[in-house]
């Protein structure tokens, strides 16, 4: 009892929760949002230009996109978010003063397009010849074929997949304290682990681990919807039954006496 009691204060302690949880409201999630958001942007288009690439006839292309995406997936994100934020400092120093932001934003959108390079290519891979081939048998240059049609089809397939990589992301965003932050620059992370330092309780680093959760739990659930409707799209609803996926049969025409007998139709 004495140890879960510890491991309770040490962890658990309301008190330090409550007075980290409004830095982590206004200046940690505002923070980690921006750091991913923008990697995933800029890295979600540097991937799409590396996934053509990997899968493009000449060696030219094939060859440099090959080596860059070994290169940064197998480096450790620490690693290259230290070499991008201290070799280009001088450089960064120079055009937008010492704001550490620009650099961890670029060392992750380089981490992140090395992924997502290797989703949207596997994902077109996945895609039927055959699709190529009609679009090319209608008239379609293989540039437009790759952007209407190609790349739309594996990028749907590869959501699940690209979702997953986006979160690993919002966690990666936790290393850009590395570079040194002030105090308006914190993420949830260096947020609980200041207050960590300064209390010696834990309690408000787990607090910043919830955060990480509430920003990451709902987008697995939101792209499960999202690829449910992708790959079954909407139930139809029947108006006159209102039950789904029951198609309405057409209402009977009554025919009076009256009416003329159709064209065709026997005489008696």
């Amino acid at each position: 009892m004495d140890q879960l009691g510890t491991l309770a204060e040490t962890f658990f302690n309301w008190g330090s929760m409550r007075s980290a949880i409004s830095d982590l409201l206004t200046t940690g999630v505002p923070n980690t949002l921006i750091l991913s958001v923008t990697s995933a942007i800029i890295g979600t288009v540097l991937g799409l230009l590396l996934a053509v690439a990997g899968i493009a006839r000449t060696r030219w292309l094939r060859w440099p996109a090959r080596v860059y995406t070994d290169v940064f997936r197998g480096l450790p994100a620490v690693v290259t978010i230290l070499l991008v934020g201290v070799g280009l400092a001088p450089q960064g120093m120079q055009i937008w003063g010492p704001d550490p932001y620009p650099l961890g934003i670029l060392a992750l959108s380089l981490i992140a397009a090395a992924y997502f390079g290797e989703i949207f290519r596997s994902g077109i891979q996945s895609v039927e010849a055959g699709q190529l081939e009609a679009a090319r048998a209608l008239g379609f240059s293989y540039a437009s074929a790759m952007r209407l049609i190609i790349l739309p089809l594996g990028v749907r397939r590869v959501l699940p997949a690209w979702v997953n990589q986006l979160i690993a992301l919002i966690k990666d965003s936790s290393l850009i304290y590395f570079l040194g932050l002030t105090a308006g620059q914190r993420d949830l992370f260096r947020i609980g682990q200041d207050s960590a330092a300064t209390t010696g309780n834990e309690s408000a680093l787990v607090l910043a681990g919830l955060f990480y959760l509430v920003l990451t739990v709902p987008l697995t659930h939101l792209v499960n919807i999202v690829d449910r409707r992708l790959r079954h799209g909407r139930k139809v609803v029947d108006q006159g039954s209102g039950t789904p996926d029951s198609p309405s049969a057409p209402a009977p025409v009554p025919v009076t006496a009256s009416d003329p007998a159709p064209e065709g139709a026997a005489r008696a």
